[in-house]
This record gives structure tokens, sequence and C-alpha cells, in this order.
């Protein structure tokens, strides 16, 4: 629900960790303000990288378990300011994928299926940091607006 406490239009959701409630929600997401107030190429990049997350967290982090995401979105001088938290299992490793794209002389046939999100979202979105904190995941990043 947006928050009407402040005058910054900042809007925080809790949801389900699963594909209806994780579509449901980013529809919601985009259709109101920080979201809605970005131009068409910036919303289009909110959507991709929102959804790229959102359904790593679902898919990843609570496998079939299930679990509640808390999406904070809030405006910034460069953008828009986002903070997903969970508390399903933390990355690999406890830090972030690299993202790398594989050798573009690999054979189609070679390529791993997936793998490739992690490379999208640090390309459409700046000031990436994930923290694992008391049993909760973090992941903070700005999409530029």
């Amino acid at each position: 629900m947006p928050d009407q406490t402040s005058g910054t239009p900042e809007l925080r959701l809790v949801f389900g960790a699963d594909p209806v409630a994780i579509r449901r929600s980013l529809s919601r997401m985009l259709a109101s303000p920080p979201l809605s107030g970005l131009g068409a190429e910036a919303r289009g990049a909110a959507e991709l990288v929102l959804a790229e997350i959102l359904n790593n967290v679902a898919e990843h982090a609570y496998d079939e378990a299930g679990g509640t995401v808390e999406v904070t979105l809030r405006p910034d001088a460069g953008g828009i300011l986002c903070q997903i938290a969970d508390s399903g299992r933390s990355m690999p490793d406890g830090r972030l994928p690299e993202g790398k794209l594989p050798a573009s002389s690999a054979p189609l046939q070679d390529l791993p299926e997936g793998g490739f999100g992690w490379h999208l979202i640090r390309s459409l979105c700046a000031d990436l940091s994930y923290t694992r904190s008391e049993g909760r995941n973090l992941l903070v990043f700005l999409i530029p607006g």
C-alpha cells in the first residue's frame, strides 16, 4: 500500500513469493507511484529487473517451500531506490552472482538454460548490493530514471 504519511510517494508491498502473486504485485507496482511516473524506457527496465529478481526469489530462495517477499520502492535523485527482502535461502556463497555471459563463440546447444538474469539485472540497474542478516536477504539497487 502506498505510504500516505509522508510527502514522498513510497510504495511498500508484502506478498507471497509465487508466480501469481508476483505477477499481480508487479502490475500494481507499475501502475502506482513511484514507478508510474517513470518514462517508458525506465519503466520497462524496472519491470524486467523486478520480474527477474522476484521470480529468482520464488524459484531459488524459497523453492517449493513458499514464503513472503517485501518490496519497497522510493524516489531517489538518480531514479527509483528498490529494496527487496525475503527470508528464503541465502545467495550462493553469500554474495551476488557475477552475471557474466558465456563466450559468444559457444555453440547454441552448449549454452546453459537460464543464468542470464543476473547479467540483465546488472546491466539495467545501479548500486546493486546484497546482505544477509538475521535470516533475511536484502537486495538494494537503483533503477535509473
